[in-house]
């Protein structure tokens, strides 16, 4: 089983920044996918960023030059640095991590940015 709990969320006025952390636990050995989520009032969940045990990196465009995900597989642990922070990134942020086709998600921690 693997378990995994956000932390770093809160309230920031735009252009701030707020840092993510996502610690992972359990059977997470080997390759393995780790990804931030957020999910705003009445929309779907979206794919905001992922990164391999190697290092390997994808974000959603509109986040692109703003928002850096990192890792540290010593830790087990994923990271969102999150930059130039506008009203529409407030969502609840989800962490998950992906192995073997199987997807864990953490609780959701909120981030909010005032106008």
């Amino acid at each position: 089983q693997v378990q995994l709990v956000e932390s770093g969320g809160g309230l920031v006025q735009a252009g701030g920044s707020l840092r993510l952390s996502c610690a992972a636990s359990g059977s997470i050995g080997g390759y393995n996918v780790m990804s931030w989520h957020r999910q705003a009032p009445g929309k779907q969940r979206e794919l905001v960023a992922s990164i391999t045990t190697g290092g390997n990196t994808n974000y959603v465009d509109s986040v692109k030059g703003r928002f850096t995900i990192s890792r540290d597989n010593g830790k087990n642990t994923v990271f969102l640095q999150m930059t130039s922070l506008k009203p529409e990134d407030t969502a609840v942020y989800f962490c998950s991590l992906r192995r073997y086709a199987r997807d864990y998600w953490g609780q959701g921690t909120q981030v909010t940015v005032s106008s």
